[in-house]
């Protein structure tokens, strides 16, 4: 367990930047890896299928491309961003609603540890200091704080998402909206960022150029598949949860083919 203090050198520089610092931070891990590019990805913890595909092939999308992945390790899109930035060649950094020595939700052992090979538990609680309702708001000015922008993958309208938007356009930082379902709860609150101004994330590959990350060819890796399948592939990758019937309709298919 090690503390930095907001007038150490080794203070991440972009959280002393934000209104209201913490004044010190208690952390595991690598503290350097701050010196990289950030990006939070945040949403709800109610995550939908649709959801967890966002969030981990963006988290590693951008892990591939040299930048830090920021979480809170909340259950659903955090985890889900922190998985996928460990499938990814950056590391990842979790920001706690408690101490570090704590595992919250305790079902993210595994994650932590994985988190913990190479990268960073941070919180500005001491250890032993237990969850509690308020410090997560708290918390997420930190998230937003360490990061160059903030994206939302889903957020209902009490999501502590929304929060943690709100503290990155405080703090004069690009806030990102996924666009979802208007149909789902899960998605009323991203959808509402948009509206109220917040970039949508049309293509994932938005967020690198705006920063001037150049963008490497992907190569897609796996088993070979048909152009059927190839095609039903590319289908479900756009429209994330999608009905057999409209697969169907989109790729022009028969029912027996599908």
């Amino acid at each position: 367990m090690k503390t930095v203090e907001l007038h150490d050198t080794d203070y991440p520089l972009l959280l002393s930047l934000i209104q209201d610092p913490p004044q010190k931070l208690w952390y595991r891990g690598d503290l350097s890896v701050l010196d990289n590019r950030t990006i939070a990805i945040v949403g709800s913890r109610r995550a939908t299928e649709y959801g967890k595909w966002a969030a981990r092939t963006m988290a590693k999308r951008y892990s591939d491309h040299g930048i830090v992945i920021i979480s809170g390790m909340a259950e659903g899109i955090d985890s889900f961003a922190h998985e996928g930035a460990l499938c990814g060649s950056s590391p990842t950094v979790a920001v706690f609603g408690c101490g570090v020595d704590i595992c919250f939700p305790q079902g993210n052992q595994i994650l932590l540890q994985r988190i913990l090979e190479n990268g960073l538990l941070l919180s500005e609680y001491p250890p032993g200091f237990r969850p509690a309702r308020y410090t997560f708001p708290a918390r997420n000015r930190i998230i937003s704080g360490l990061s160059y922008a903030t994206v939302v993958v889903e957020a209902a309208l009490s999501s502590g998402s929304l929060i943690t938007a709100e503290r990155a356009a405080e703090q004069g930082r690009e806030v990102y909206a996924v666009p979802g379902n208007i149909n789902r709860k899960t998605s009323i609150g991203s959808n509402k960022l948009i509206a109220d101004g917040a970039r949508p994330l049309v293509f994932i590959d938005d967020v690198l150029t705006d920063m001037g990350v150049p963008i490497r060819d992907e190569v897609r890796k796996g088993v070979a598949l048909s152009a059927s399948e190839n095609k039903i592939y590319e289908i479900i990758k756009r429209n994330g949860e999608i009905r057999v019937e409209e697969i169907v309709a989109l790729g022009g298919f028969s029912v027996q083919t599908t």
